[in-house]
């Protein structure tokens, strides 16, 4: 599946130390990798020069997963040397599911924006057509990311792997086929309908007279903001008679692209269990005064905490000198700190 390890013994790391570059692609030279299909292996000799903006778009998906679900029970760790996030994907969950999709994500946001860099032999600036409602004195050309052909080549490439599985049609392995295929495209929705139009002023003295204007990308935490949200309202599904997903509950709406989709109930994060691929919470840090999922009492499951003090080292009494430097100095303090037993 998506996540698979891609061994390099040239470069002698480990996934933790380097995880984005064990993902799908991040190695130019298709015959060193492991875990391509042979759809995926066709791809990236046509497209060598974008393998390793594919590892970089998968490294991006990856920190901004961390960052959104660090206050969780389950915070998106890369743990072993096999599949990046463990045993965990091994279940259809709504965690899958949105690994997934910030891993798709991230592929189109890194090839559109190498697009624009001039790094790919096969694409340039964007060659979206000119707004509308942008007004007529204001120039359109400016290179804007190439999020039109960020999104083809992802779909094209990510995608390839499921759709060369060959399960019985309403088996609970085709039931994840399709669940995942649905995951990445609510990835790669997420970054195409979030570029927006960027202008940049001229004139003298800055009297913005004239503006040229083009395509950019949305900054990638809003992306990843985009999908947390599509991942609390994630839509249950099963297969149906006819093959297709279907809605376990029927009076939801059914979801649209942009939405996620999970098959199976998440496995429980509060302990550790190798068959689930759960780490448990034991030993995460936690916030005596809040109520949320970052809380002692939710994120230790009930279990309590420890409670020790640690020395706070952070940068005080900053000062502007001119001209033109910021000049600080180091504070330290006695934080208490709570640890989830």
């Amino acid at each position: 599946f998506f996540f698979q390890i891609l061994i390099s013994l040239s470069l002698g790391l480990t996934p933790i130390q380097r995880p984005e570059m064990y993902i799908i692609g991040a190695q130019p030279l298709c015959s060193q990798l492991s875990g391509l299909s042979q759809s995926q292996r066709k791809l990236c000799q046509l497209y060598q020069d974008h393998m390793s903006y594919i590892g970089d778009g998968a490294r991006t998906g990856i920190k901004e997963c961390q960052y959104q679900f660090k206050q969780r029970r389950w915070n998106c760790s890369t743990v072993d040397s096999t599949s990046v996030f463990g045993r965990v994907m091994h279940i259809g969950s709504r965690e899958t599911a949105f690994t997934y999709a910030i891993s798709a994500a991230g592929v189109v946001n890194a090839i559109s924006r190498a697009c624009r860099d001039g790094e790919l032999s096969t694409c340039g600036c964007s060659r979206t057509a000119r707004p509308r409602d942008l007004p007529r004195d204001w120039l359109w050309g400016g290179c804007g990311d190439n999020v039109h052909y960020g999104y083809r080549f992802a779909r094209e490439f990510v995608d390839a792997k499921e759709r060369e599985k060959n399960y019985p049609r309403g088996s609970r392995e085709y039931a994840r086929i399709l669940m995942n295929l649905h995951n990445n495209e609510a990835g790669r929705q997420a970054v195409y309908n979030q570029a927006h139009v960027a202008c940049k002023c001229h004139g003298v003295s800055g009297s913005c007279s004239l503006k040229t204007c083009w395509l950019q990308l949305a900054d990638f935490r809003r992306v990843g903001e985009f999908l947390k949200e599509k991942y609390d309202s994630a839509a249950a599904m099963q297969i149906g008679r006819k093959g297709k997903l279907e809605l376990k509950d029927k009076r939801f709406n059914n979801p649209t692209p942009e939405d996620m989709v999970y098959i199976d109930p998440s496995p429980d994060y509060c302990l550790r269990n190798e068959t689930t691929g759960s780490l448990g919470t034991h030993g995460r840090y936690c916030n005596k005064t809040s109520e949320g999922m970052d809380g002692c009492e939710l994120m230790c499951c009930g279990r309590g905490y420890d409670q020790f003090k640690t020395y706070k080292h952070e940068r005080c009494h900053c000062k502007f000198h001119w001209c033109c430097y910021v000049k600080c100095r180091r504070c330290t303090t006695l934080v208490d700190q709570f640890m989830c037993k």
